[in-house]
C-alpha cells in the first residue's frame, strides 16, 4: 500500500512538472485515433452499423499498436514474452479513451 501511494504521489508530481508535454502526448493520441477512423472510412459504409465498427476498431488500434513497441523490445532482450501486456493495453486504453471522451465534440 505505501508503494502505491508513493507511486501516485511521484507520478501526479511528474505530470505537473511536464504538463505540456503530457498534452502534446494526449493530443498525438487523439490526433492518431483520428487517422486510424478516417483511415477506416473507405472500408466500411457510412450507416450507422459501419461507423459503430469503424469507431471500436480505431478504439482497439491505437493501444494494441502503441503498446507492441515495449513488447517487441522486451521479446528482444529477453527472448520471452512481458508479464503485463494485457494491463499496459489496459492502462493505455484507458487513458486514450478519457481523452477521448473529454475532448468529445457531438455532431450537429
Amino acid at each position: 500500500m505505501l508503494k502505491n501511494s508513493i507511486a501516485i504521489v511521484v507520478l501526479s508530481v511528474l505530470v505537473i512538472l511536464f504538463m505540456p508535454w503530457v498534452q502534446q502526448g494526449l493530443t498525438l493520441l487523439v490526433d492518431a485515433h483520428d487517422w486510424v477512423g478516417d483511415a477506416l472510412k473507405q472500408v466500411f459504409s457510412v450507416g450507422e452499423a459501419g461507423n459503430v465498427i469503424r469507431q471500436l476498431l480505431a478504439l482497439l488500434a491505437i493501444p494494441i499498436l502503441i503498446s507492441l513497441v515495449p513488447l517487441l523490445i522486451y521479446w528482444l532482450a529477453k527472448h520471452s514474452w512481458f508479464p503485463w501486456t494485457a494491463q499496459l493495453i489496459w492502462m493505455i486504453w484507458l487513458v486514450q479513451t478519457s481523452a477521448i471522451v473529454l475532448l468529445y465534440a457531438s455532431p450537429k
